[in-house]
């Protein structure tokens, strides 16, 4: 570990320096929960951070004392409630003539989550943002003591509903496709409540009642009834085009005029979802064959935040079509790291009941493959490779897809009463597409705050302020007021 890469650390925010020459300072802990609960990161101790951001080594009285305390703290269960380091976690080495203490702080195990300080999750737990260390919420608390479990969150059985909660229309198609994926399953003639039980989709109660489980209502259920259970849960699909900031045509789960449910929003949405895809003339016989890798990567992108989403989380799952570029945003972090993620091998599915209800009408890959056959196939294509983010505070994982060999591009953007082309000018298509949705809802909206635009369109508030400065700078925006009154309107 030297000062470059300790740097990169420090731009992406998993690097928090500390002084600690009166000791170890409390906010160490909230840094430790804080790393642990997010992506992990690193604590110096015996370094501070300059005006520029520079990081500078100061003179630590005793670093062999300031190492003894720590983990005299750490296994202290009535101050921290676990102890995710090792020996190897925690060293003493030289930098610019100074001893320093370098803590590594993993991400912790789902199983471990929450780590908290003192004996109360609640009040003693914290995560990592854009803008440093928070105080999580009592829902973030919630959702990570959900995922601490090895049973599937989708089998729960939800007594308050009955199974007049389903859409026989949904389960219907479901079955006429699995007749043709599954002839001759061993299913195929069941009523529609014995396959319902076979599926997973309707459990027993303690008294003995039939009720469906969560896999059960978000698969086949009415949208007016999933909510009784997800009362944040929302279906939005977005087309949109160069010229206009507001969508072209858009797909919701509550417009009331069909079922709303994940098994029909999937088959709604799959065949525009792969519009852009370009289709190589090829024949398999005398019959065109339309479908391509690219096709069966995009329903695999699709199908994977269906079924790894968080649906008890205050954000829907949103999909943006652009010409050349795809982002799909569902609630809920991952279970594992993005590291683990992209090299495949390891799943760990949040609903694996959903994952096996559509695995079984021949949709999703084997499991832990998806995300690594998707980047797989767009480098074989030459294609901008995609970008895979976690955020927190909402939990939120998002997936951008570019469809060509770069994103820049003249977007044109509609105000009420002209029209202006803006050039996109970024790095990465993840910069322009975001800074495309705080175009989208200050058109919408008219203006915003940076706090919710950031609840809106499901970036971290740090990030929406980055963005918001660049637009500012730009021309493109204008900011009103001050501090946290300041309000942002299209110039």
């Amino acid at each position: 570990m030297n000062w470059i890469e300790l740097h990169q650390y420090q731009e992406n925010n998993r690097l928090e320096a500390k002084a600690a020459v009166g000791g170890l300072p409390h906010s160490l802990w909230e840094t430790y929960s804080a790393f642990a609960n997010t992506s992990g990161g690193y604590i110096l101790l015996g370094v501070d951070e300059c005006v520029d951001r520079s990081l500078r080594a100061v003179a630590l009285p005793d670093p062999e004392k300031l190492v003894s305390e720590f983990w005299s703290t750490i296994n202290n269960r009535q101050k921290i409630n676990v102890n995710i380091l090792t020996d190897k976690n925690v060293k003493i080495i030289e930098a610019n003539g100074h001893r320093i203490v370098v803590i590594e702080i993993p991400r912790a195990d789902r199983r471990d989550k929450p780590v908290y300080i003192g004996s109360d999750p609640f009040s003693g737990s914290y995560r990592r943002n854009g803008e440093g260390d928070y105080h999580c919420t009592k829902d973030e608390v919630r959702n990570m003591m959900r995922d601490q479990s090895d049973m599937s969150q989708d089998l729960r059985v939800l007594e308050q509903l009955d199974l007049d909660s389903f859409d026989y229309e949904s389960l219907k198609r479901y079955r006429t496709r699995l007749q043709n994926i599954r002839p001759d399953h061993v299913w195929e003639n069941l009523e529609p409540v014995p396959f319902l039980q076979k599926l997973g989709c309707i459990g027993r109660s303690e008294d003995g009642a039939l009720h469906p489980t969560v896999a059960g209502i978000l698969m086949f259920g009415f949208e007016y009834e999933i909510v009784k259970e997800f009362p944040s849960y929302f279906l939005d699909y977005q087309e949109h085009d160069n010229t206009s900031t507001r969508w072209t045509d858009r797909i919701v789960s509550n417009l009331g005029d069909w079922s709303g449910n994940i098994f029909d929003f999937y088959f709604r949405v799959c065949s525009r979802i792969t519009q852009e895809a370009k289709t190589p003339f090829k024949l398999d016989g005398v019959t065109r064959v339309d479908d391509t890798p690219v096709h069966k990567a995009l329903r695999e992108a699709l199908a994977n935040a269906l079924i790894h989403a968080n649906y008890y989380d205050r954000l829907g799952l949103v999909i943006h079509r652009r010409p050349q570029h795809i982002t799909i945003a569902n609630p809920g972090s991952f279970r594992i790291s993005i590291h683990d993620a992209l090299a495949g091998g390891i799943s760990d599915p949040r609903n694996y009941t959903l994952f096996k209800l559509f695995n079984l009408i021949g949709i999703g890959e084997r499991a832990g493959s998806g995300i690594p056959n998707i980047y797989a196939i767009w480098k074989k294509e030459g294609w901008a490779s995609p970008i895979l983010e976690e955020q927190f505070n909402p939990d939120r994982t998002v997936l951008s897809l570019a469809l060509s060999k770069t994103s820049d591009k003249k977007r044109a953007i509609k105000t009420s009463d002209k029209k202006r082309a803006i050039k996109m000018v970024e790095k990465t298509p993840k910069g322009a597409a975001r800074k495309q949705a705080i175009i989208d809802y200050l058109t919408e909206y008219n203006a915003g705050k940076a706090s919710i635009i950031s609840e809106h369109i499901g970036i971290s508030p740090g990030r929406v302020r980055v963005y918001l400065q660049e637009l500012t700078n730009e021309g493109i925006i204008v900011a009103e007021g001050a501090n946290r009154n300041k309000t942002y309107r299209l110039k």
